[in-house]
């Protein structure tokens, strides 16, 4: 394990309690449903894990699927730069947001799709250029399902150790895959391992997309089992929690398994399954 892997041990309650994640940083809050107001809401995004390219873009040959003529960042509004990542959701109800990261990945990606359409449940999907720019028929599908595409920059790299010329770099490239397989750009972008900085909050404002973090991590990419996944997500659970799973980087089969055991689970459990609604000024 290399010194750049962040990992930050969790707290977590049983299913309908409140998730307790350790400190790293602080977060605020965002609107899952177009009920909720914007909020702060002290928490902390842990780092995740790097993403370990599985296969290599030679293997993959698919074509684009749109042209590409990127919006400008204002054409909903003004995205304010922040000084924290938005961690948590608000939104009627059980609201959760499941999120995975790395992808997308052709062994795993097409199989956790296929569950989540399965349970009519809606997910974010936060994408590494690299693997994106080889596979843009699954962001054309994850936009077809209603999945939200998210920018997590090209090549997943410590952006803290970054200049911002190559910050920017990092997310205008993936920006520009996610637009032309979906015909928008993201609106959402995720810095690797969690590592924020002022760069990383001002160049994604200036694109237009918006920081989010996480509260419940699976820890899915150190491969624990399925079933550790699962009682994590279950324990973990709770009104307003983002999850964090992973569909690239490594083997994750377990993650594929996972999710088809605790997503009826959630779903039995009266949680609603969705996706955050940007508030633009």
């Amino acid at each position: 394990m290399t010194k750049d892997q962040l990992i930050t041990r969790r707290r977590v309650l049983t299913i309908g309690g409140v998730a307790a994640v350790g400190a790293a940083g602080t977060a605020a809050l965002l609107t899952a449903g177009p009920d909720g107001t914007p909020a702060a809401k002290p928490a902390a995004p842990a780092a995740g894990p790097p993403a370990h390219r599985a296969l290599k873009p030679s293997a993959y040959r698919l074509e684009p699927l749109t042209g590409y003529g990127p919006p400008p960042a204002a054409a909903h509004g003004r995205t304010l730069v922040r000084h924290e990542p938005l961690l948590r959701v608000s939104g009627r109800g059980r609201t959760m947001v499941l999120t995975f990261d790395d992808g997308p990945d052709p062994r795993y990606t097409p199989d956790i799709l296929r569950t989540l359409r399965e349970h009519d449940v809606r997910a974010m999907f936060f994408v590494c250029g690299e693997m994106a720019v080889h596979n843009k028929d699954l962001l054309a599908e994850m936009t077809e399902d209603g999945h939200v595409v998210g920018n997590h920059t090209w090549s997943h790299p410590l952006l803290t150790r970054l200049t911002r010329g190559k910050i920017r770099w990092q997310m205008e490239r993936t920006s520009e895959v996610v637009q032309d397989a979906c015909g928008e750009a993201p609106v959402w972008f995720r810095a690797p391992y969690g590592a924020w900085n002022r760069a990383a909050f001002q160049i994604g404002a200036d694109l237009g997309m918006e920081p989010l973090a996480w509260t419940v991590d699976t820890l899915d990419w150190m491969a624990p089992g399925a079933g550790t996944i699962v009682d994590r997500v279950e324990r973990g659970a709770a009104p307003g929690v983002v999850v964090l799973s992973h569909d690239a980087g490594g083997d994750r089969s377990q993650s594929v398994r996972a999710l088809r055991d605790y997503l009826p689970e959630l779903l039995d459990s009266g949680y609603h399954i969705t996706v955050p609604t940007r508030h633009y000024t």
